[in-house]
């Protein structure tokens, strides 16, 4: 047999096959090559489709036998896989034992192995055997009229000042021209003309709309300020400048009346419509929260009901994108308090559980879903597609591009897409009561489960949470955003081997 394929070792979820595809079947495989390809070939003195096989063999002979090993790699990890009847949990990496140099020049046999770990037997909870409680919350009519009152805030009108002299104060808007100058020298971006500006906003830096309380309409003023050391401009941090200002006209915050015409301002026809739009974003914004902790519960629960074998290299790669963020957090001097007690042994440990739960509920969801056949449609994935890339601005359809054409990008995509579609299943055949709760309890932070390990954190209101960016509460919310289910659900749903990461000298193999 000119491809052996033989099982070396098979303990646990990792899986080792041999393989030996003799000289003579790629010799066999590179002739088949050469032939298709020389009627195709048009060479300097031969005419065209009369390039001997021989001399195409002289001149690209390396190449065409880099291609022919690449293919085979391909087709033998695909046989040892269909060999083996499993499904492979991680891309096969392949461990090279020939000499390439001479198995590319026909000198040697290609020998190599196929490591690769597989997905774990097991069988998942049934779905309507769970039970969950949803916390709902409907908003209240003086969190609509607060709402009303804020946005009234947002949109308030200024009118000139009355009666001589008339100074402005704090809440007050100014129109003023300004030039800046550090050391005598104008710098850019430090001049502008007919700029409105509400005294106590903060939106020029520290000490600059303090020293404009008092000026009048016509006052020309010098405001001595230091830029912050932590300036969005290298060029300006820390420095001393001085701003010539040119005060041009002084004005009051109007009343704002609430009723139709404003409203109609705002695009609405009336004020009961503005009112019932605000109630209905408040609405949308608790229906999500309510949403992100019945996933959360659900989330707990299938982590608490699942103990199977885990493939390592699968929970490696994603203990190594959390603990990545870590790192650099700690670097930044951004770690939370709390992490920043611990050594890093603690702190490994931790994420570590954190890792494990993730691609446990990833390999989970992802079971549930092949059982009720969850799939992400074409259509799905090019919405999703088209949003991402419109947060690009101009470079909108070049992103868009990009996402649709490249295979990992397409599976970043699918994967929180594929997860909510499993979750939504799972809600739809569990029991799921509702209960009312406060507003406090519905946007308080749940403590963690056990299964993260580590201590847990105290309940805190929404507003308050760090940014998910950080690798804690990147971790801890994954179920809010990309979802805990995101490592597994690819490899879950897809039986076909992966390209090889080998490499043969003569040509670069395409990895997955």
């Amino acid at each position: 047999m000119s491809i052996q394929i033989v099982e070396k070792s098979g303990e646990g979820l990792s899986r080792v096959f041999g393989v030996v595809v003799t000289s003579q079947e790629l010799s066999q495989r590179a002739d088949a090559r050469i032939a298709e390809i020389a009627p195709q070939i048009q060479l300097k003195g031969f005419r065209p489709g009369k390039v001997p096989a021989a001399h195409v063999r002289r001149m690209y002979g390396k190449s065409i036998m880099g291609e022919v090993i690449e293919a085979t790699l391909t087709e033998s990890t695909q046989q040892a896989l269909d060999k083996a009847q499993v499904r492979p949990a991680t891309q096969p990496d392949l461990k090279m034992e020939s000499d390439m140099d001479k198995v590319i020049a026909g000198q040697a046999d290609l020998s190599y192995e196929i490591q690769f770990e597989i997905m774990p037997e097991f069988t998942p909870m049934d779905p309507s055997a769970i039970t969950l409680s949803r916390p709902v919350y409907e908003p209240e009519a003086d969190e609509v009229d607060q709402a009303l009152g804020e946005l009234a805030a947002q949109n308030r009108s200024y009118e000139p000042k009355t009666g001589k002299g008339a100074k402005a104060a704090d809440g007050d808007q100014v129109v003023i021209d300004f030039i800046g100058r550090i050391d005598g020298v104008a710098f850019e971006g430090g001049s502008a003309e007919d700029v409105q500006l509400v005294l106590g906003s903060g939106q020029f830096i520290p000490g600059f709309e303090d020293q404009l309380v008092g000026a009048k309409t016509g006052d020309d003023l010098t405001v001595k300020v230091a830029f912050p050391a932590d300036y969005g401009s290298e060029a300006l941090k820390g420095k001393d400048a001085e701003f010539e200002v040119k005060v041009k006209d002084v004005r009051a915050p109007a009343e704002t009346t609430l009723d139709d015409a404003f409203a109609k301002t705002l695009g609405l026809d009336s004020l009961d419509a503005l009112k019932d739009a605000i109630k209905g974003q408040l609405s949308q914004r608790y229906a999500a929260q309510s949403r992100f902790k019945l996933k959360r519960a659900l989330l707990d629960v299938l982590d608490a009901g699942h103990d199977f074998p885990l493939p390592p290299r699968m929970v490696e790669a994603e203990f190594g994108v959390i603990w990545s963020q870590i790192e650099n957090d700690r670097a930044q001097g951004s770690l939370p308090p709390e992490d920043a007690e611990k050594d890093e042994a603690q702190l490994k440990a931790e994420y570590r559980k954190i890792a494990e739960r993730r691609v446990r509920l990833g390999l989970v969801l992802a079971e549930v879903g092949r059982a009720h056949n969850v799939a992400v449609s074409d259509q799905e994935l090019t919405e999703a597609a088209r949003q991402e890339a419109m947060k690009y601005g101009p470079q909108a359809q070049e992103v868009f591009d990009y996402l649709r054409k490249t295979p990992a990008a397409q599976a970043q995509l699918r994967a929180p897409i594929y997860e909510d579609k499993v979750v939504d299943l799972v809600f739809g055949l569990a029991k799921v009561e509702d209960k009312a709760v406060s507003k406090d309890e519905l946007m308080a932070d749940d403590e963690l489960p056990e299964s993260y390990g580590g201590e847990h954190k105290e309940a805190k209101p929404k507003a308050e949470k760090k940014k998910p960016a950080k690798a804690k509460a990147a971790a801890e919310t994954a179920a809010e955003s990309d979802g805990e289910a995101a490592p597994a659900e690819a490899q879950a749903s897809e039986t076909k081997a992966a390209k090889p990461k080998a490499k043969p000298k003569a040509k670069k193999t395409e990895e997955a």
